[in-house]
This record gives C-alpha cells, sequence and structure tokens, in this order.
C-alpha cells in the first residue's frame, strides 16, 4: 500500500510539473502573440498615415493640373487644334481618374485609422438622387449607355449620413458605368423589412462570376477581365463601399453573373441606430 501510494504521489509531482510547464509554455506564447498583435498595430497605424499624408499631399499637384487644363479647354490664350482639344480632354479625364483614385485612398486611410467623420441627418432619399444624378450627367460619355433612376418606393424620411449614402452609391454607379459598354444603369431604392432601406445598381456589362463575388469586396482586388486592364483604378472602390456601409449599420451584397450584368445592394437603416451613432463617434475620437 505504501508502495502504491508514493507511486501515485510521485505521478501526481509529474504531472503536476508537466501542467507548470505547459502553463510556462502558453503564457510565453500568450506574450509572444501580444507583442505580434502590437506590432502589427504599429505597422497598420503607421501605414494609414502613410496613405493619409500622400494622400494630401497629391491633392495640391492634382488641382493645378486639373485647373491649368481648364484654361486651355476654355482657350483663354487662343484657339487649339483637333489634336491639341483631344490631348486636353485626355489630361482632364486622367487627373480626374487620379483624384478618384487618392481620395479613395485618403477615405480607407481614415476608416482604418478610426478617424472617419460619421454625420447623421434627416433628409429625403429623392434629394439624394437628383444630386447624384446631376454629377454623372456630364461624365457619361458612352452614347450607347443610359443612366436611369428610379422613383424611391415607400422611402421614408431617412436619417444617416446621406454624404456616406452617396459616397456608397457613387462608387457603385462608376463601376457599373465603367464595365458597362451598352445597355443601361438604374439606380433603384426600396423598402425591406426590418425597418431598412435597399439601395441597388443593376447594369448591363459584362458581369462577374461567382467565385469572385466575395474577392472584389477586399482591399486593392480587380477581377482580371480585357476591360479591365484597359481601365485605371486602385481597386478601393467597392472594399470602401463596404467599410462606409458597415459604419452606417449596413452591408453591402452582390448578384451577378459573366456576361449577364450585375446589381450591386447597400442595405442600410431608415433611422441610424444609437449603438451604431456611438461606435460612429468612438472610431471618430480614437
Amino acid at each position: 500500500m505504501e508502495r502504491r501510494l508514493a507511486e501515485a504521489q510521485a505521478e501526481v509531482e509529474s504531472l503536476r510539473s508537466e501542467l507548470e510547464e505547459t502553463n510556462r509554455g502558453v503564457v510565453a506564447l500568450y506574450a509572444e502573440l501580444d507583442s505580434q498583435a502590437d506590432h502589427l498595430r504599429q505597422a497598420t497605424e503607421l501605414k494609414s498615415r502613410f496613405l493619409a499624408y500622400m494622400s494630401h499631399e497629391f491633392r495640391t499637384p492634382i488641382g493645378a493640373i486639373q485647373s491649368i487644363a481648364r484654361i486651355l479647354q476654355d482657350k483663354v490664350d487662343g484657339p487649339l487644334t483637333e489634336e491639341q482639344e483631344r490631348q486636353v480632354q485626355f489630361i482632364q479625364t486622367t487627373s480626374a481618374e487620379f483624384a478618384e483614385m487618392v481620395n479613395d485612398l485618403l477615405d480607407l486611410a481614415k476608416v482604418e485609422a478610426g478617424r472617419i467623420e460619421v454625420s447623421p441627418a434627416w433628409f429625403e432619399m429623392v434629394d439624394v438622387f437628383a444630386a447624384l444624378r446631376g454629377m454623372f450627367k456630364s461624365v457619361i460619355i458612352n452614347p450607347d449607355v443610359t443612366l436611369l433612376f428610379e422613383e424611391p418606393e415607400s422611402v421614408p424620411k431617412m436619417f444617416t449620413d446621406d454624404r456616406k449614402l452617396a459616397q456608397i452609391l457613387r462608387n457603385f454607379i462608376s463601376n457599373a458605368l465603367k464595365f458597362t459598354l451598352q445597355g443601361e444603369v438604374r439606380v433603384s431604392a426600396i423598402r425591406v423589412p426590418g425597418d431598412r432601406v435597399q439601395f441597388a445598381v443593376s447594369d448591363t456589362g459584362i458581369g462577374i462570376a461567382p467565385e469572385f463575388h466575395d474577392a472584389i469586396f477586399q482591399d486593392y482586388s480587380q477581377i482580371d477581365s480585357p476591360i479591365q486592364k484597359r481601365l485605371r483604378g486602385t481597386g478601393l472602390g467597392l472594399s470602401l463601399s463596404k467599410k462606409l456601409a458597415e459604419l452606417l449599420g449596413g452591408t453591402v451584397s452582390i448578384e451577378s453573373e459573366s456576361h449577364k450584368g450585375s446589381t450591386f445592394f447597400v442595405t442600410i437603416p431608415i433611422q441610424m441606430d444609437v449603438q451604431t451613432d456611438s461606435t460612429a463617434s468612438e472610431l471618430k475620437h480614437s
């Protein structure tokens, strides 16, 4: 009996020793994970600062290029030849695309740094549609594509950040126009269950295969296609739209098939609740 008791005690001591060693390993592992997480946070913050700084610095020369191009196009210093007009138009188009890329980078940096401002207010959806219609009126240069805005269905006044919502829809519409060579781009809004509104931007463009649906909402993601290779962009528009929708308490989604067009959705609450608003405030002041 004494021998068995001694053996049992020895086994307990051995197990205790193994457990203590395991605990020390777990503590060391947690310390390593904390250290790696801290390094990752620092790297993310540095990246966001770099993007914000560079985006801000790019705005001045871009503005100068656009101003000079406008002066040339207005023919202040005299008439232009047909070739010169074509080149000036190219400068304007390219600088506008560059400005859009820079704005996307700056907004993404703000979101990742938690410094994006969300300013909810009451507004009518028809006013947002009217502003978007006016914005794209001078942008559509393809006569084979029509941009249509449907009358919002049963959509009441909304309480959210209309600028962020307009930015999401603007990104969706820009993409749709970019990848639609013929047909139409249609924008609509309907009230859905759960006191939410679903906005849809549908096109008759090249479409997106189902296996790419998740990837397109990731940073710097672009679909490999002949049209994509001819177009410039950062691949940030849809990623930024997803992050902005989440700040508004909503979601984004897509329905699309190759060569059958696409429909991008953003669904947000009719009224931003206190919790969503508080979260935005915390992000703003973090």
